[in-house]
């Protein structure tokens, strides 16, 4: 068993990517542009700054990209308090990995407050001994930084680490960091050439606590 686990927070430990999918399609309508049903699966996993900006403006050249990702992170906000649901499975793998000694991060392109507040709310914050968010380092997913810092501050090698990703950037960047990219698809499947470069896909996090548990990862 690896002595590490980094986990993605939206769409990983939190169902909140349906929250950030939905708003990126409504706030398209509220600033009189066409839903693009693109947009979500490819700004997915980025920093929400510049590189997210990048994403919108590739999509609406003509459209306020900043006041648009503002209002975006105001609906997910607002949605988020009013209910913040777990995933299938964290409290069970957070809790195996915790009996097991396996130190954990979360790696989010979420600011770092953000990250702190989610997981203070659903009471996982003491599971963590590392928190790293997207305004921590300079580049975004897919690139590999927010995992290499991850890793680095759990005083691991990322090979050492499990790295828990739903997006298809998050896991680019998380096999590019060289660690083990391990995809639980929310709202986007794997591609071909995705599913190559993970050590695995599971349906949730269950069923990748058992793999590990049973050694087969």
């Amino acid at each position: 068993m690896k002595r590490g686990a980094i986990f993605d927070m939206d769409g990983t430990l939190f169902d909140t990517e349906k929250l950030y999918r939905q708003a990126w399609l409504d706030v398209a309508e509220e600033f009189g542009q066409e839903r693009n049903d693109d947009l979500p699966t490819a700004i997915s996993g980025t920093n929400m700054g510049e590189a997210s900006l990048q994403v919108i403006r590739r999509f609406y050249p003509n459209m306020d990209a900043k006041a648009y990702l503002a209002r975006v992170l105001a609906e997910v906000n607002a949605a988020a308090e009013r209910k913040l649901e777990l995933m299938a499975g964290v409290e069970e793998i957070l809790a195996f990995f915790k009996a097991s000694g396996v130190v954990m991060a979360v790696a989010s392109s979420a600011p770092v407050a953000v990250i702190e507040r989610n997981l203070t709310k659903a009471n996982l914050r003491g599971c963590f001994e590392v928190l790293v968010g997207g305004d921590m380092v300079k580049n975004s997913k897919p690139a590999p930084d927010i995992f290499l810092l991850a890793a680095e501050r759990l005083n691991l090698a990322p090979s050492d680490c499990y790295i828990f990703e739903d997006s298809l950037n998050g896991i680019r960047a998380a096999a590019a960091s060289g660690g083990a990219a391990i995809m639980i698809p929310d709202t986007v499947q794997p591609t071909d050439d995705i599913k190559r470069i993970c050590a695995a896909v599971f349906n949730d996090l269950n069923e990748a606590r058992r793999a590990i548990k049973e050694g087969r990862l």
